[in-house]
């Protein structure tokens, strides 16, 4: 099942994909936070809302399908070994001796979500070095502490994609890397949540094109989940060590090779520049960046 977040008469509505693919059909539940509490209602038991309308698919705007996560978004870095190597002088240069043996986990903030076509904003004075990265992301359905690496796979709702944008500089500077990482619109989502019993998230196909304004689209990052380092179920089992996930979570699985800061001169996101993500079976993620304003 394809679920999403649209807006529809003004206001955020949640639905599904009809089964003719050529319609959204809305639920009979509060949209305001998207997926959210069907999630958390489906943790319990509960079944599907009733359908109230059916919205064709042209005529859909898409939001986030968590336009409003209830907390930060869990991040994982360095889990494709080619990833890895490629920033292995920068941004791991730290961690280069123990790819094997935990992963990095961050967070990113909540303000950082966006939906599908939302513009995401270079800030100005605070970074030039913008830059992509194409992730296939966890939607956490039923919640636990402690979860076994065996049964974490049972606790998975769906997948959704993820472009974790990361100002390099800032990221860089700080000994942690929350700060790069949770810049308002850094976060764009979508633009389905595709359940589990659809999409085998440990095996499929993450690309990621980015078009410099004006030009012409390349191809920069294309891989498999099956090249993760850390794979899916270790993630969840790693993230829910002594913390409980919630139905909603969001666990961002990381990025392939080919970002912009491992290419030689880098090569950073600017003013009009459009990343387009495609993972099979979920999708299409399609952002423009846009120069912050100034007064």
């Amino acid at each position: 099942m394809r679920l999403a977040t649209i807006i529809h008469e003004g206001r955020r509505q949640a639905g599904r994909l009809a089964a003719d693919g050529q319609h959204i059909e809305l639920f009979d539940m509060p949209g305001d936070r998207g997926l959210l509490p069907l999630i958390e209602a489906a943790a319990n038991g509960a079944a599907l809302p009733a359908v109230v309308a059916r919205v064709p698919l042209t005529q859909a705007k898409f939001d986030a399908p968590l336009p409003v996560p209830r907390r930060n978004l869990w991040c994982v870095g360095r889990n494709y070994h080619a990833h890895a190597k490629e920033l292995v002088d920068s941004v791991f240069k730290d961690n280069a001796k123990t790819v094997d043996a935990w992963p990095i986990v961050f967070t990113k903030a909540p303000e950082t979500v966006v939906g599908p076509g939302a513009q995401v904003i270079l800030p100005t004075g605070i970074s030039t070095q913008i830059d992509y990265e194409a992730e296939i992301t966890i939607v956490i359905g039923r919640g636990g502490k402690n979860i076994s690496r065996a049964d974490a796979l049972k606790h998975v709702f769906g997948y959704t994609i993820i472009n974790d944008v990361t100002a390099r500089d800032v990221q860089m500077r700080h000994a942690q890397w929350d700060l790069g990482k949770s810049f308002d619109t850094f976060c764009p989502m979508g633009p389905w949540v595709v359940t589990a019993d659809e999409l085998d998230g440990t095996d499929t196909r993450v690309r990621c094109w980015v078009t410099p304004a004006g030009g012409i689209a390349e191809l920069r990052q294309d891989a498999r989940t099956t090249d993760l380092i850390f794979d899916i179920p270790t993630l969840i089992e790693t993230c829910s060590r002594g913390i409980t996930l919630l139905p909603g979570d969001l666990i961002a699985t990381g990025s392939p090779a080919g970002v912009g800061m491992g290419m030689k001169p880098p090569r950073w996101l600017g003013h009009g520049d459009t990343v387009r993500i495609e993972v099979d079976g979920l999708g299409v993620l399609e952002n423009t960046f846009v120069q912050e304003a100034t007064a």
